[in-house]
């Protein structure tokens, strides 16, 4: 069965990426500005969506899907030019704990509007903030030795966080309301579900 799993680095987006930033290798771009690409475009599409208005999600979708893959290419960067470094990693991991949780605060604001109501904004900071904690344990879990690569890893050539491009195509089909929904319930429970698995590789790690 594991041969089903994905390894780092290896999948179809990682690849993608890689295809794309070839030519960047050895120029003047380095994998910081693409990270600050990555953020800017980031923010941008969070500001999008929180307008609320359909054209401005749609557009928030397209700059969504560049910022998802500029979040590739920063680290494919990394890797192909050798110019990996202890702030360049730092720098990635705050910009992505940053945009993706602010845009499920973002698409609950811009839901206010919608059949949510009231509930719209409350639902995008319950997702928000169980998505942040889900990420910053998990970067702990993984930080701790309790887990080969990463923390939860995908299947058939897509990562995990690859469901992060879903949210170009569902800005675009106004599938929103049911992803937040999703976002709400499923952010806290991986961030308790992380939790216990943590604390259960802090307390084997001490037995030990």
């Amino acid at each position: 069965m594991k041969s089903i799993y994905t390894q780092p680095h290896t999948s179809w987006t990682h690849r993608l990426t890689r295809m794309m930033v070839q030519p960047l290798v050895g120029t003047r771009v380095t994998p910081n500005h693409l990270t600050t690409g990555r953020l800017v475009t980031g923010l941008a599409s969070c500001a999008a969506f929180a307008v609320g208005d359909a054209q401005w999600t749609v557009w928030g979708g397209v700059i969504w899907l560049v910022s998802c893959l500029l979040d590739r290419a920063d680290g494919e960067l990394a890797r192909l030019g050798n110019s990996s470094s202890p702030f360049g990693h730092l720098y990635d991991t705050v910009s992505d704990l940053a945009v993706n949780a602010l845009m499920f605060l973002a698409i609950g604001i811009g839901l206010r509007t919608s059949w949510l109501g009231e509930a719209g904004p409350l639902l995008g900071l319950l997702a928000s903030a169980g998505v942040l904690l889900a990420s910053v344990l998990s970067t702990r879990l993984e930080a701790a030795g309790a887990v080969e690569t990463k923390a939860y890893v995908g299947i058939l050539g897509f990562d995990f966080d690859d469901a992060l491009y879903l949210f170009a195509p569902a800005a675009w089909f106004g599938l929103f309301p049911y992803i937040l929904i999703g976002a709400a319930i499923g952010g806290p429970f991986f961030a308790i579900l992380t939790a216990v698995r943590l604390r259960a590789a802090r307390a084997g790690a001490g037995a030990g």
